[in-house]
């Protein structure tokens, strides 16, 4: 029987092992009970998915059960983007539970839970649907059968996105782009909403359902874009857009070649926010994020605020500070004029509009970002492990771990070193650099993370961060 606890963004689990039929079914029913439990909240639950193997199967087992459990129900008729069930969510004043593990292996599948806000369900709210899931699916508890509609929720969605960016100057303003579905959600989604007379010509790669995706993890980054790399190359293409599995995330590629990583992608679209379209409001950025949003924000006089990995943290300070973009590490990226919710569509266009509105290729923007907010390089790297035993290896690695700080980084200048609660810790070093060991609470692994003022200084903080990890 599977444990049902929610890490840093959803439950995920080995498919056929813990993620199982009883397991979305139980998982449902704590949602449910839930949600009878606290007077104010509408019986309201729309249910999404992903393209996994499985997953509409899956999100029907989980929209019945709720169904028995008296929600009203909206299922969405096809695979979706994750922030659009958050959108739909907001839209019909509903919770949301969409069956997705996002870039996780092909092996994996998961539910995430988003608020009536279209926000991510917050901690205290995800510790308590976890207390509710019944641990025997013999004992779903059962109330009258309410409505259980299936429905096309894209129409709505798709026309806010066109409402929120300049489709006219992106469509008109022209260029080839490259974009690589990675076999998820996104595919489909770019050339639909522009319009077809228009200049932008874009092609789509790896865009049919593969519940394997190809052979590598649906994350748009190195070296799961490769494709795209290619694409670009072999097309004289302007550059390329890769998004996740759920297409909650973005990824870019230059005309050159070069992968933006995504702490650059967010010092992009938060320049644009705040020069261009002259939105000088605060942006959120987790502890895994780049030191040149606080940078940006001071030069536009505004403020940067930083929490814990995760959404669920970076929705909810969204709005109580009023920023106009809240993003992650990983890629996600926020917008608050939209929802409070990660949405890699609305990102992509965002810096389609950028290049056209500065009439600029995105090596020339980025080689103008670091000039004037940089210099800052930054990489990561993935210790992967069993999911056995993988509680034991943090705890291991873990104790003892400020003497192997103090002898790792004796030639060191450390300003100070922060504690990531027991999943690892962040060093800020004197020359504006800074290194961070993390456990995932998606996935069993250890990330390495480092930024610099060139890729020279975050390599060799990354091989510290190995012996660190050793």
């Amino acid at each position: 029987m599977a444990d049902i606890r929610f890490g840093t963004d959803g439950w995920r689990a080995a498919i056929a092992a813990d993620f199982t039929y009883d397991a979305v079914r139980r998982l449902a029913c704590g949602l449910a009970r839930f949600i009878q439990n606290d007077p104010d909240r509408p019986n309201n639950v729309v249910v999404g998915y992903d393209r996994r193997f499985a997953s509409e199967h899956f999100a029907a087992a989980a929209a019945d059960t709720l169904a028995s459990n008296g929600m009203n129900v909206l299922l969405t008729d096809r695979a979706i983007p994750t922030q659009l069930s958050s959108f739909a969510a907001r839209e019909t004043n509903s919770m949301a539970l969409v069956v997705t593990a996002s870039h996780n292996e092909w092996l994996d599948n998961g539910i995430k839970i988003k608020d009536v806000t279209g926000a991510p369900a917050e901690e205290h709210v995800l510790r308590l649907i976890e207390s509710n899931i019944p641990d025997s699916a013999e004992r779903l508890s059962k109330s009258s059968e309410q409505d259980l509609a299936i429905e096309d929720l894209t129409s709505v969605y798709a026309q806010r996105l066109r409402e929120l960016v300049d489709i006219e100057l992106i469509s008109f303003f022209g260029g080839h782009f490259a974009v690589d579905a990675i076999h998820g959600c996104g595919a489909g989604w770019l050339p639909s909403l522009l319009p077809a007379n228009g200049r932008l010509r874009l092609h789509e790669i790896r865009t049919e359902r593969n519940p394997y995706f190809g052979g590598v993890n649906p994350e748009p980054i190195l070296p799961h874009i490769n494709a795209l790399l290619s694409s670009v190359a072999e097309s004289s293409a302007d550059g390329g857009l890769a998004f996740d599995g759920d297409a909650d995330r973005v990824g870019l590629v230059t005309e050159s070649g070069v992968f933006v990583n995504q702490l650059q992608v967010y010092g992009l679209l938060y320049w644009h926010l705040l020069e261009d379209r002259g939105l000088a409001k605060p942006a959120v950025y987790t502890v895994t994020t780049t030191q040149m949003v606080p940078r940006l924000a001071e030069a536009f006089g505004t403020e940067a605020y930083e929490t814990p990995v995760g959404f669920k943290f970076v929705g909810p300070r969204m709005r109580e500070v009023g920023a106009i973009i809240g993003g992650e590490e990983s890629g996600g990226f926020g917008f608050g004029f939209h929802i409070p919710e990660r949405d890699g569509l609305l990102a992509a266009l965002l810096l389609l509009e950028m290049r056209a509105q500065r009439r600029a290729s995105f090596d020339q923007l980025l080689a103008e970002l670091q000039a004037r907010f940089g210099p800052s390089e930054y990489s990561r790297i993935d210790v992967h492990f069993a999911r056995e035993g993988y509680e034991t290896v943090v705890r291991r690695t873990l104790d003892g771990i400020d003497r192997q700080i103090q002898s790792t980084l004796s030639s060191e200048r450390v300003d100070r070193i922060d504690r990531l609660g027991e999943n690892g810790f962040k060093v800020y070093l004197a020359d504006r650099s800074w290194l961070m060991l993390r456990f995932s609470g998606t996935e069993p692994a250890l990330r390495i993370y480092a930024e610099g003022p060139s890729m020279e200084r975050v390599t060799e903080l990354l091989e510290k961060g190995r012996v660190l990890a050793s």
